[in-house]
């Protein structure tokens, strides 16, 4: 009887220890699940699908890369709060959309490519939140230029990343881009520059244009 009785006891400890190996076995499968649903959420897609895209093309890049797949994200967010914003008059807007994603596939040349497609998502975040005025600004600011009250500037900067401001003179408006500088605060658009510098403005306004020295007057309205 005790032999019976050790046999029971030996038994059930065995299977005691067989369900605490598969209670491991499960718990551990069960983690091993839940973070690889929790990787599968972080890596981001983008805002089109990568099931149709080209080999070696720039979207298969973007697809490719996180950050690149979460500046699209970032970018069709603002791009569709930018055409609520002008509703009917949206035809011009997504002519220049158009434009730029061909000038994004252009980076195809770049040997760098995902720096250079990073750089142009962001500069065109950047360029619909000042331009349709999604982001916080400073201004409209008037500044006179070499002493003449009638050669004036009005500017606005755009809390962007990068930084931004749009510069307006007579019927021409320029966009600028913070870029580095040694000192102050210096903005690159086309043809033209903004160097803020020493408590003055130093403005370049065209190709091979002659730099004018200027001084903010006021806020413009």
């Amino acid at each position: 009887m005790r032999q019976v009785t050790t046999y029971i006891t030996i038994t059930g400890l065995a299977l005691a220890l067989m369900a605490c190996d598969n209670s491991h076995e499960n718990s551990a499968k069960n983690n091993a699940d839940a973070y690889n649903n929790v990787t599968e959420q972080k890596t981001p897609s983008p805002s089109f699908d990568c099931s149709t895209v080209s080999e070696g093309s720039i979207e298969a890049v973007v697809c490719q890369q996180p950050e690149l797949a979460q500046l699209d994200n970032q970018l069709n967010h603002v791009y569709q709060h930018a055409l609520n914003k002008v509703e009917d008059s949206s035809r011009e807007l997504k002519a220049m959309q158009r434009g730029w994603l061909k000038g994004r596939d252009d980076c195809w040349k770049s040997n760098d490519k995902p720096h250079c497609i990073k750089e142009s998502y962001q500069q065109r975040i950047a360029e619909l939140q000042a331009r349709y005025r999604l982001v916080d600004s400073n201004g409209p600011l008037r500044f006179i230029c070499d002493n003449n009250p009638k050669n004036e500037f009005i500017v606005t900067f755009f809390n962007t990343e990068p930084r931004t401001l749009i510069a307006e003179r007579g019927d021409h408006t320029s966009l600028m881009y913070n870029v580095a500088s040694g000192s102050g605060a210096k903005y690159q658009g086309q043809n033209e520059t903004f160097w803020e510098h020493q408590g003055k403005a130093l403005i370049t306004w065209g190709y091979q244009a002659p730099e004018l020295t200027c001084q903010m007057a006021s806020s413009a309205y």
